[in-house]
């Protein structure tokens, strides 16, 4: 990585639009986070906001955007001090996940993370250009990707994958009635076999400390269950309507254009290789639970969030449709306030003691990135114990009210 990464520029803040409702009904309440996070991106753009050029990202002091410092470094702190409780050389990955099908690195760092607040780096801590696994993060880039095919009119939410994957994966009765919006609400109940592993969890060889009981399956739609097995499922059948690789897709169509390093890899599994249009292409995962997933550091993972505070939009350029993005952050009706593989809290949950409008991407490690569009807030915290509204929670309190 080249020296001086998100080094200090001099670009001058805006403030935050300050209007807030707060509806009694969820499904308002999801309506409103959308729309909050759409129209302030587009009012933020039009003001100037702040998007960091590649390979800089501008720092101001707390003091210079009116936040307490002693408050800041007191949640800094804390951050620091809650040391993740996973071992520092991956020693019990297959002790949780099950047996490996792709690699994993031989360390990982420390905790680590940044706090950009109005666009800008206000605080940084440990070592973040380590270029690390972000598990389950990498399913919310997943989302991304369907946002991209979307966009360009590959695939539409309603739409049964198999009216345009015919790989044999949607041909069974079970399997033939699930829809994108099915695989990105983990709603699909999608049954079969992925490299090696089967949809149902059953065998602790197999899925470790995640193994599950056999149950019934139910219809597609009808039933959330977070499954990595149908995760990879969705990601090669990206492959197949996008017609090459998805770390493909996602270099070019999004962390390009946002000035991501190129230090970043999605590693497949050893055995994850298919045949398309004649030509072997690397089917991923949607996560590292069985080795590889997306390995990337601190700051990438900044500017993957600050993408979606954004509302899908990067300087002028809307590099995800607006109505894509109101979707992916609207609860599912049969998850745990789950979006479009985002984790959400309209119900004040998954994130206690933060605004409702707070959504973020979670990986296991813990590996997270939370956005507050309320507070003009990412922040991304690697490596950690504990849920990410502790830390989230004390650097809100070094915010002016």
């Amino acid at each position: 990585m080249a020296s001086g990464l998100e080094s200090p520029g001099s670009q001058s803040s805006v403030r935050p639009v300050t209007t807030f409702l707060m509806p009694r009904r969820v499904g308002l309440l999801a309506l409103t986070i959308a729309l909050w996070v759409c129209a302030v991106a587009s009012l933020r753009a039009e003001a100037g906001t702040y998007f960091p050029p590649k390979g800089e990202w501008a720092r101001r002091t707390p003091a210079e955007l009116g936040m307490d410092p002693v408050r800041l470094a007191e949640a800094i702190a804390f951050a620091q001090s809650r040391e993740s409780t996973r071992e520092f050389d991956f020693s019990d990955q297959e002790r949780i996940f099950g047996a490996l099908l792709g690699s994993v690195p031989t360390r990982r760092a420390a905790t680590n993370g940044v706090v950009i607040y109005k666009g800008y780096v206000v605080a940084e801590f440990g070592d973040t250009t380590a270029v690390d696994p972000t598990y389950s993060v990498a399913k919310s880039m997943i989302a991304t990707v369907a946002g991209v095919g979307v966009r360009d009119g590959l695939l539409a939410e309603e739409d049964r994958v198999g009216a345009s994957v015919r790989d044999g994966g949607y041909d069974s009765p079970q399997n033939r009635e699930v829809t994108w919006r099915m695989h990105l609400q983990q709603e699909s109940e999608w049954e079969g076999e992925m490299f090696g592993k089967k949809h149902d969890f059953v065998g602790r060889e197999a899925f470790g400390q995640g193994a599950r009981p056999p149950r019934a399956l139910q219809r597609p739609g009808s039933f959330y269950e977070y499954n990595d097995v149908r995760m990879n499922r969705l990601g090669l059948s990206l492959l197949r309507v996008f017609r090459k690789p998805v770390p493909d897709v996602f270099a070019d169509e999004i962390m390009t254009p946002i000035g991501a390093s190129t230090d970043w890899k999605w590693v497949p599994y050893h055995n994850s290789y298919v045949v398309q249009d004649g030509r072997r292409m690397a089917s991923i995962s949607g996560g590292t639970r069985w080795g590889g997933g997306v390995w990337i550091h601190t700051w990438d993972l900044a500017r993957f969030g600050y993408l979606w505070l954004r509302g899908g939009r990067w300087n002028d350029r809307p590099l995800l449709p607006p109505a894509f993005v109101k979707a992916a952050l609207s609860p599912s009706t049969h998850g745990p306030d789950y979006g479009y593989l985002w984790w959400l809290n309209t119900q004040g949950k998954n994130y206690p003691g933060l605004p409702t409008t707070v959504f973020g991407a979670r990986g296991a490690g813990s590996n997270t990135i939370t956005i507050s569009p309320e507070h003009d807030l990412v922040v991304v915290w690697r490596w950690h114990r504990g849920n990410e509204a502790e830390f989230v929670q004390r650097v809100i309190a070094a915010i002016p009210r």
